[in-house]
């Protein structure tokens, strides 16, 4: 049977908890009052901006509660309203370049990202590195192999999502190629929806986004009773908006991909749910400095099966040395469709074996843990775990160590 489980709570996935900090939250949450919400709306209770759209118009209200708009439940029609939102609710602030564990200006380097400008990566890359020049890729492969032939310093890639899991698939990707995890970005992921200068709500019916997108924001779509169509990602779909002045269709993306085409924000926090964080990790060419203080590795174990023995000889190899895991995966590919799906059989997860003689080799691994675990890989302690796990697992290999950061970084 193929399977996929994870040892975690989405949250604690993307947010270990702070070192500096006795609160459950992240630092970055700070309270917002009710009265706050009464006229700028945002998601699900997060703030919208409070600047004026490009036409004048505000963003209206699709789902929220309070101050009706497009289909809005009660009151008197609101200035600037949200989707799906609550006004009571609590707010991430602005965060963009500095803090953070392990930040640094990025100044030279080249960042590939999958997508055209205005991409959620694109932000990331941005966020992670302030300095940095972003280089687009039409797919997350042509990042990585940017990085691997020169023509970049380090690629983005979003790995996981509070509303996805693991479900981006991108970590298969990471295990193919020789690069290695230098740091990571948690991203607060607030969908908008944007049209051309002039078009109004009622006038849209069609909207296009990347297929991720369209489906975190299915219930408001069917709200506003429009037609859901793919492409290939959030930026393209506003490049696509812009280029042809579609006047009929509006694009789900993010605010800055709206001041960045010119386009107005028709309603803000689109998605279904209000907590949607993803998480990047950026790769870069062997060798790297080593992480200092408040480091985490990330490695992935390969074994012969027996998932569950194995899982546990891996958590007393940590916790006999009382070292934090942040992230176990367990991925069984033994070849069998998982029962009742209706899918065909997944293959086996292939590795770069990077420590093999001569040229890396891929291997074909069916039984594959993913492991993030607190602590530098050359500490003593994490060293002899991963020795421990080298004993009776197939295969070990360190995917990278890096400074941890569980701040989540706002785009508003």
């Amino acid at each position: 049977m193929a399977y996929t489980s994870s040892f975690h709570l989405p949250k604690h996935l993307l947010l270990p908890s702070s070192r500096r900090t006795r609160h459950s939250r992240p630092s970055s949450f700070v309270p917002v009052p009710a009265a706050a919400n009464k006229i700028n709306g945002g998601v699900n209770g997060h703030h919208a901006p409070e600047k004026p759209a490009p036409n004048g118009k505000a963003p209206q209200h699709i789902n929220g509660h309070g101050k009706k708009g497009v289909n809005g439940q009660g009151g008197k029609k609101g200035i600037n309203g949200h989707v799906n939102g609550h006004t009571d609710r609590i707010h991430l602030s602005v965060s963009t370049g500095g803090g953070g564990g392990g930040r640094q200006d990025g100044s030279g380097l080249r960042v590939a990202f999958q997508g055209a400008p205005g991409a959620y990566s694109e932000f990331a890359a941005k966020t992670a590195l302030p300095g940095c020049e972003t280089v687009p890729c039409r797919a997350f492969a042509d990042a990585l192999a940017a990085v691997e032939r020169g023509a970049a310093d380090r690629a983005v890639l979003p790995v996981e999502s509070t509303m996805e899991g693991t479900a981006l698939r991108n970590y298969d990707l990471l295990l193919r190629h020789g690069l290695v995890v230098v740091q990571e970005i948690n991203l607060f992921v607030h969908y908008c929806l944007l049209a051309m200068p002039g078009v109004r709500a009622a006038e849209v019916r069609r909207v296009i986004s990347h297929p991720m997108a369209l489906a975190h924001c299915g219930r408001a779509l069917a709200r506003l009773g429009v037609d859901p169509e793919p492409v290939e990602d959030t930026a393209g779909a506003v490049e696509m908006l812009r280029s042809e002045r579609m006047l009929d269709t509006a694009a789900i993306a993010s605010p800055r991909a709206a001041d960045l085409y010119g386009l107005d924000v028709l309603a803000h926090g689109l998605q279904d749910e209000s907590w949607n964080v993803t998480r990047f990790l950026l790769l870069s060419r062997p060798p790297v400095d080593a992480a200092a203080a408040g480091a985490k590795t990330s490695m992935v174990v390969a074994h012969r099966g027996g998932s569950m023995m194995v899982v546990l000889k891996v958590l007393s190899a940590f916790s006999s040395r009382n070292i934090n895991l942040t992230k176990l995966e367990v991925i069984n590919n033994d070849g069998a469709a998982a029962a009742g799906s209706g899918a065909g059989a997944r293959p086996p997860v292939m590795i770069l074996d990077t420590s093999a003689r001569g040229a890396p080799t891929l291997r074909a691994f069916p039984h594959v843990l993913y492991v993030d675990c607190e602590g530098a890989a050359h500490d003593p302690r994490v060293r002899e775990a991963i020795q421990e796990i080298e004993t009776f697992a197939v295969f070990v290999r360190v995917l990278g160590c890096y400074a941890a950061d569980s701040t989540v970084y706002d785009l508003q």
